[in-house]
């Protein structure tokens, strides 16, 4: 067992060769994408766990303000308290190409100090664009994914009880914003680069003929499509699915300096070098001595400290370092010597300015 997980391990770190991907996995088509909606709401229906009044005023407000264009008429200065009604936001995502009367998820956030949301039932509430349009109401009871319960001054609380989830709550009422239906296609690759630029380029090229597709820069590429509705879509299907080979990725090395851990790509490579790593300990050790002075000396007892101060410097280990050697070997054999996080840090640091390490570091 032993040495399939060292074959394992050995198998991920032979550089590995670059392989086509498909077309749809590393770009976009520009103006196909979703859309963020938010909104406010009333959550009502909870068992003494909502909002108080006190603390959160705007729950009563909203609860007047509905009341009231209900027809229910609320006396002056008639304080309302009601411990079931919790305030919520209200977020959800309209999918590209959504048309009205189709459901979509919502999710209910509570705005003010309500304990919990199990078993309420959100109100009609609008959700808007950035536009500030109304794209869809929402409506419906929440499914909160948690349970609490508290007795003689005893709490227990399993998962979030302050956020809840209404599957299909919202019901579109406007259609979502409608691509541009030109003649040209944009492509825009998740990732900029030239040379990736290119390959889609030559590949689209070869699949349609050549003049169909240019690049703009290292990230947008134009596509020529046919104008009928139909034919787009079986045009923009064959593109999707082209196998373009992208360019390597960039040498990069990312260390988080708060756990230590490192993260490298296939590309890192090192130039030989020699690392040395040695500690540096400081002691300082205090005693407290009494001094006496003699019976017939007239003075007074005092106290004295003593401090011992001791430097130990550990002799540095020297690690050799050979030409295209993994950097996970490199840094497992920091670790035996007692190298910690921001050793590594420092060190891969030095390796960098020494120009050993062929890669950027990002440290986080």
């Amino acid at each position: 067992m032993r040495n399939i997980i060292f074959a394992l391990l050995t198998a991920l770190m032979l550089p590995l060769t670059a392989q086509a991907e498909r077309l749809k996995d590393i770009s976009t088509i520009a103006g196909v994408r979703q859309n963020q909606l938010i909104g406010y709401g009333l959550v009502v229906g909870l068992d003494g766990s909502g909002d108080k009044g006190n603390s959160s005023p705007f729950t009563t407000q909203s609860l007047g303000n509905m009341l009231n264009q209900l027809g229910v008429q609320i006396p002056q200065g008639m304080k309302l308290d009601p411990k079931n009604v919790a305030a919520v936001s209200l977020t959800a995502t309209l999918p590209a190409f959504a048309r009205s009367g189709q459901k979509i998820d919502v999710t209910a956030s509570s705005l003010g100090d309500a304990k919990s949301l199990r078993g309420g039932t959100l109100l009609l509430s609008p959700l808007k664009g950035v536009d500030g349009q109304i794209y869809a109401m929402a409506q419906g009871s929440l499914i909160v994914g948690g349970v609490g319960a508290a007795a003689a001054g005893s709490s227990v609380q399993v998962n979030h009880l302050s956020v809840g989830r209404v599957p299909g709550g919202a019901i579109i009422e406007r259609d979502a914003p409608a691509a541009a239906r030109g003649g040209l296609v944009e492509l825009e690759l998740n990732e900029a680069d030239f040379s990736t630029a290119n390959s889609v380029v030559s590949a689209i090229n070869r699949e349609f003929g050549g003049g169909v597709a240019r690049a703009i820069d290292g990230r947008l590429v134009e596509v020529s499509a046919p104008q009928d509705s139909n034919s787009r879509v079986q045009f923009l299907a064959r593109l999707e699915n082209i196998a373009v080979t992208p360019a390597k990725a960039s040498p990069l090395v990312i260390v988080n300096a708060r756990t230590g851990s490192i993260v490298m790509n296939q590309t890192v490579t090192l130039e030989p070098c020699a690392v040395a790593h040695g500690n540096l300990s400081v002691t300082v050790s205090n005693t407290p001595q009494v001094s006496q002075p003699g019976a017939l000396a007239g003075g007074q007892t005092a106290v004295t400290n003593q401090a011992d101060i001791n430097i130990k410097a550990d002799g540095g280990k020297v690690i050799s370092v050979p030409r295209g050697v993994d950097l996970a070997r490199v840094v497992a054999a920091l670790n035996s010597l007692g190298a910690g996080p921001q050793d590594l840090i420092s060190i891969l640091q030095a390796m960098k300015a020494a120009g050993a390490l062929k890669a950027e570091l990002q440290i986080i």
